[in-house]
């Protein structure tokens, strides 16, 4: 009670202070009527998306696919804020998608706006869509105006806290979840390519870029060798692209190098490697291996990786476009001549 007592006061002492109380009170009043902060969350979301491929950071890719994702995603947010502050009986409908766009903006641009604008828009999807009509909370009621009672009152609490209020608030919360863990969910068991052997110390590769498109990481698969199987990372892609491509052999006896400018990989791409290590989006450097890899497999949703070194068992492509090709031969230092 001493409690509300203060915040009444202080409310009385801010109303007094404060210009256009008219203004503010017709404000308030429209603010009530729609899902102002689920907007508002969608916008700054939206913004964000926008802004961040704009921005001068080297290490984003700002052209291309992921910048006009980044932007056609961008603009949609901030479209379905503005439906849900001026068409508030379709914020069920906006919101479902505003949040597939959020969730879907993680893999389509950079990290989702590095996390921040997907965040705000998945909060924001999920405040429109639980949000009920009608919700008008005291607290917010002009300081010195008697509050409303009788059967208006009751019918602002049913709406908010009856059966139809209730459902809505557990599905806004529960969707988003469930889209993740679809989107995000376990991908088809790795399968080896039948019948072709890898070497038994798989090549060292090393790229300054490696850009996938459609990628997915397929698990981890036994790769036969002439010394028998090893365990080997399974990447699968639609096409991928590398720069500075550079393949040294490590089998102890005569060192061979192969050297591309730029390598394209098209078609049914497959990638085995014992070892994978790279900066994701130039920022976050990782390295994976058969037993370092999350159970169960999962789509990874990075665009692309820089400095990449992996210990390449097995390749196979529809199609290899190299520009500059080059082979090296030479001895390796400390074999015999």
């Amino acid at each position: 009670m001493l409690l509300t007592a203060r915040r009444a006061r202080c409310g009385v002492w801010l109303e007094r202070r404060l210009p256009w109380p008219e203004r503010r009170t017709a404000l308030r009043r429209w603010r009530r009527t729609r899902p102002f902060w689920a907007g508002l969350l969608l916008m700054c979301g939206g913004a964000e998306l926008l802004l961040v491929p704009l921005s001068p950071l080297t290490v984003l890719v700002s052209l291309g696919l992921g910048g006009l994702a980044a932007l056609g995603i961008g603009l949609a947010l901030i479209v379905a804020g503005l439906f849900l502050w001026y068409a508030p009986a379709a914020h069920h409908y906006v919101s479902i998608h505003a949040l597939i766009l959020s969730v879907l903006s993680f893999a389509a641009t950079n990290l989702g706006g590095f996390l921040v604008g997907m965040g705000l828009g998945i909060a924001g999807s999920a405040m429109g869509f639980g949000w009920t009509a009608g919700q008008a909370p005291e607290a917010e009621q002009m300081p010195g105006q008697a509050p409303s009672g009788g059967r208006d009152t009751e019918a602002l609490r049913g709406g908010a806290g009856g059966p139809g209020g209730t459902a809505g608030k557990a599905l806004a919360v529960g969707l988003p979840v469930a889209l993740l863990l679809t989107v995000g969910g376990p991908a088809r068991p790795a399968r080896a390519a039948a019948g072709i052997p890898a070497p038994p110390h798989p090549p060292t590769v090393t790229t300054t870029m490696f850009a996938p498109q459609g990628f997915t990481l397929a698990g981890v698969e036994e790769v036969p060798t002439a010394d028998g199987p090893i365990k080997a990372i399974v990447l699968r892609m639609k096409s991928a692209s590398l720069t500075d491509y550079r393949l040294t052999t490590r089998d102890g006896g005569d060192e061979l190098g192969l050297s591309a400018d730029s390598l394209s990989l098209q078609g049914e791409v497959t990638l085995y490697l014992t070892k994978f290590s790279g900066c994701l989006e130039g920022l976050i450097c990782l390295t994976f291996t058969p037993d370092t890899l999350p159970v169960p497999p999962v789509v990874p949703p990075f665009v692309f990786m820089t400095d990449v070194s992996a210990e390449q068992a097995l390749v196979t492509s529809d199609l290899v476009v190299a520009d500059g090709l080059r082979l090296r031969a030479g001895v390796r230092s400390g074999a015999g001549g």
